[in-house]
């Protein structure tokens, strides 16, 4: 793909970047690599490595929601691809990149994603159940709750929403769907109304973020870019990595600290001692500030953990 010759201005109302300090400052910039943004979103952290490098520096950005691309920086240092950071290496090779200087992901949803009452995102708005980031793939909110077995929903929803009365729920909106249509934010919420344990807020924001994490292999995903790190990152570069949920903070944790998914041999006799392709940068992650989640409460979850290649 070409390089885009954007001029919109972006929109800062679109996202207020995460810990946007904290992870440039992370990823120890040199004014003539190549850098990769894996979520372009509102172009926030784009922006903050392109003032970093030098005019021979290069930035790789990602972000498979269309309506990104108007907050690309107009910059001949960009390359811009419209897809999702799982197939990280493979654009990598159309671009004649074998390895990178660093790479960062945020992995938190836009706060442009959430204000469009037609993306389904939130639970403040009626809307379509959509939840799609990338609007060309073809399975929709509406339709895992429509096909999935009640089991499979029982285990979506206690793991991706650590959902109290999962099993509750799954059964619930089996049992609903053969009656109603559950195809909009409204409708979903007017089902399970009356099983809500807790605040109601809290409960429909867990019951959302699961489906959202489902319907974009938010877990999958992530798990194939951290495998892909080890082989695109230059012995000395870094990867900073955002989250916003355990599930992915645990994930990054321990691929840092391993570099594998692969649980250890608890044998002693046949147990090789693998040694990590990383070093870990921050022993704990590192949170946003008070001042910054009183300006912007959506980063209150945020974890953001850096590590460098050996």
């Amino acid at each position: 793909m070409e390089r885009k010759s954007i001029t919109h201005a972006s929109d800062p109302s679109y996202h207020v970047p995460v810990l946007l300090r904290e992870a440039v400052e992370g990823l120890n910039i040199r004014p003539d690599g190549i850098y990769v943004d894996c979520t372009l979103g509102g172009g926030g952290h784009g922006r903050a490595i392109l003032e970093r490098l030098g005019p021979q520096g290069r930035l790789i950005a990602f972000d498979q929601d269309a309506d990104a691309v108007q907050n690309l920086p107009a910059d001949p240092r960009v390359h811009f691809w419209p897809q999702n950071f799982r197939h990280l290496r493979r654009f990598l090779r159309l671009q004649d990149i074998g390895q990178v200087d660093g790479v960062l992901a945020d992995l938190g949803v836009s706060s442009h994603q959430f204000d469009e009452a037609g993306r389904g995102f939130s639970i403040r708005f009626e809307g379509p159940l959509d939840m799609r980031m990338d609007q060309r793939q073809a399975r929709t909110a509406a339709e895992v709750i429509a096909q999935y077995s009640e089991a499979d929903l029982h285990k979506m929803f206690e793991r991706y929403g650590e959902v109290t009365n999962a099993r509750t729920l799954a059964r619930c909106l089996v049992q609903q769907r053969a009656h109603v249509s559950i195809d909009t934010t409204q409708a979903l919420k007017d089902v399970i109304r009356e099983i809500v344990k807790g605040n109601p807020s809290k409960y429909f924001a867990q019951v959302f973020q699961a489906l959202r994490m489902e319907v974009n292999e938010e877990v999958p995903v992530l798990t194939e870019l951290l495998e892909q790190l080890p082989v695109v990152l230059r012995p000395g570069a870094r990867a900073v990595i955002i989250t916003f949920h355990s599930i992915e903070d645990r994930l990054v944790k321990q691929f840092f600290r391993r570099g594998s998914f692969q649980e250890p041999d608890p044998n002693p006799f046949t147990r090789t001692e693998d040694r990590s392709p990383f070093t870990v940068i921050t022993k704990k992650p590192i949170e946003p500030t008070d001042e910054e989640k009183r300006i912007n409460p959506r980063a209150r979850s945020a974890k953001l953990r850096i590590a460098e290649r050996r």
